[in-house]
């Protein structure tokens, strides 16, 4: 029955220290991921400083990051409803 404890224990010890473990890095990441946006938000305020158009850099940013085709059919839809609404 002691041996079971004991055993119990250690189980419970060793995944504890696996727990942490897992806790500390998730927050050593936090930590890089605060810095990094830190450093982003340096970068937007730089080239607003230089006189760059931040809203329109960060669209252009997002469209970096999408396939081709999905922008081409966006914008197709995009034109097709505006047309509806008289606005082209």
């Amino acid at each position: 029955m002691e041996e079971q404890e004991s055993q119990a224990e250690a189980n419970y010890r060793v995944s504890a220290g696996e727990l942490r473990q897992f806790v500390e890095r998730f927050e050593r990441l936090e930590a890089e991921k605060k810095d990094i946006a830190d450093q982003q938000k340096e970068v937007m305020a730089e080239a607003k400083g230089r006189g760059y158009d931040t809203k329109v850099m960060r669209k252009i940013i997002a469209l970096r990051k999408r396939d081709k085709n999905d922008i081409a059919e966006e914008e197709a839809v995009l034109e097709m409803y505006m047309e509806a609404l008289g606005m082209s």
